[in-house]
């Protein structure tokens, strides 16, 4: 990276208040400051919490609009029959209630920005208006016919998947576009390793001079319990915890215990800790009985595929039983010819004394295995893309659903062609 930028990026971070030494946090912070200057309309993405206002605050301080007015505004806590009024102003008499003429925020903010947050709730109507907007910086108030000009450089913010919402038809595909001239990814705090101790002691000193008391710290099995938490609420989650620590512990060493205490002992986004079961009250009791017969018929499939090759007899039976230890337990140690005859018995489900008659008669099998087979993989390949479409694409955590590594899931992916992911 380049010196002065690099320079410039700590500069950013001291005066913005933003902590961490991630590189997907520094590229966001690089492409913010080199679209700042242009007028061009920038949609910020990324998980609630994670702080994409500031990336806002970033683009219109290092813009030429940074002596203008800066407006924030949520578009989803603003009413649907109120947002146009809102955004665009009203004419006395528009509607019941409108006792004088408003102007709207895009009126307001003639000359400096709009940073549209949660874009993605927007209703569609004010979408199109929006739109109009981008495009040739028009709008019409509420109740009237007059078109009027403003200039405004338009930021948006959306933790939803945008392009997910254009294709339910919930957003409208021109207007994403227009908005998406230059993307920034603001990553989420469990994707930015050790930044999470960072902010933690951060915090944690903040509000020591506020209460004036010692900072609180943390053992390093605290330290791994933090690393290992999704922090679903991102950076807002982990400035409350903080804070809780902060007032209630006496004891200003945080050990694992302690650490404990604050996280949601019932969120399965915490795997050092809670047991196997991660997102399974995601997935429906039919989900989970599918999984359990498929490895049941999984079994099965090997079991008549060691009968079959028990009965042709064209491989060395000890070794066969060996490779399908897993089905019948430990192998005892007895001679070859036993663990053939053990093996066999136990595979066919007889008592020896019965035996195996020369004359008996070898069903072939060969086809219904592979109509099982057929059948298990049909099942496993829904499995997997149920699993990588509930966790957005996310291997690791797809393969933790499954109870698989992420190594054979990858495999699998591979195996059954499965594109997308």
């Amino acid at each position: 990276m380049d010196y002065k930028l690099e320079a410039e990026i700590q500069t950013i971070k001291q005066r913005f208040e933003i902590v961490g030494t991630a590189p997907q946090l520094n590229n966001a912070i690089r492409v913010a400051i080199q679209v700042a200057p242009t007028n061009m309309s920038v949609l910020i993405s990324g998980e609630s919490g994670v702080g994409k206002e500031s990336f806002s605050k970033i683009i219109h301080s290092l813009s030429a609009r940074k002596h203008g007015q800066f407006i924030a505004i949520n578009c989803g806590a603003i009413p649907e029959g109120t947002i146009d009024s809102e955004l665009f102003g009203h004419e006395k008499g528009a509607f019941t209630g409108a006792t004088d003429s408003r102007k709207g925020y895009f009126e307001v903010t003639n000359g400096g920005t709009i940073f549209l947050d949660e874009i993605g709730e927007m209703p569609l109507s004010t979408q199109a208006r929006l739109l109009r907007i981008l495009e040739n910086g028009e709008f019409i108030r509420v109740g009237s016919s007059k078109v009027q000009k403003t200039d405004v450089r338009v930021l948006a913010a959306s933790n939803v998947d945008l392009k997910e919402a254009v294709a339910k038809n919930k957003f409208r595909e021109d207007l994403f576009y227009r908005l998406n001239t230059v993307p920034i990814h603001v990553p989420a705090l469990r994707d930015r390793g050790k930044d999470v101790l960072l902010l933690f002691k951060k915090f944690a000193t903040d509000f020591a001079e506020n209460y004036r008391t010692k900072p609180a710290t943390l053992s390093p099995e605290a330290e791994q319990i933090l690393m290992q938490y999704r922090f679903p609420g991102n950076i807002r989650q982990l400035k409350n915890l903080a804070e809780q620590i902060s007032v209630l512990e006496i004891d200003r060493r945080i050990d694992t215990e302690t650490a404990l205490k604050y996280l949601p002992r019932d969120d399965s986004r915490l795997p050092a800790i809670v047991p196997r079961e991660s997102h399974e009250e995601d997935f429906t009791e039919r989900d989970i009985l599918y999984k359990v017969l498929f490895d049941m018929k999984k079994d099965m499939t090997d079991m008549k595929k060691l009968i079959l090759q028990l009965l042709q007899g064209n491989t060395n039976h000890h070794e066969l039983l060996q490779k399908h230890e897993n089905l019948f337990g430990d192998v005892p140690a007895t001679t070859e010819a036993e663990q053939d005859l053990e093996s066999a018995n136990r595979a066919l489900l007889i008592e020896p004394s019965h035996g195996i008659s020369g004359n008996s008669r070898i069903e072939d099998i060969s086809h219904e295995l592979e109509d099982e087979s057929l059948s298990l993989e049909k099942k496993e390949k829904e499995m997997i893309i149920k699993a990588l479409r509930k966790n957005n694409n996310k291997r690791k955590y797809a393969a933790q659903d499954l109870g698989i590594s992420e190594r054979t899931l990858y495999r699998k992916i591979k195996q059954y062609e499965i594109d997308g992911f």
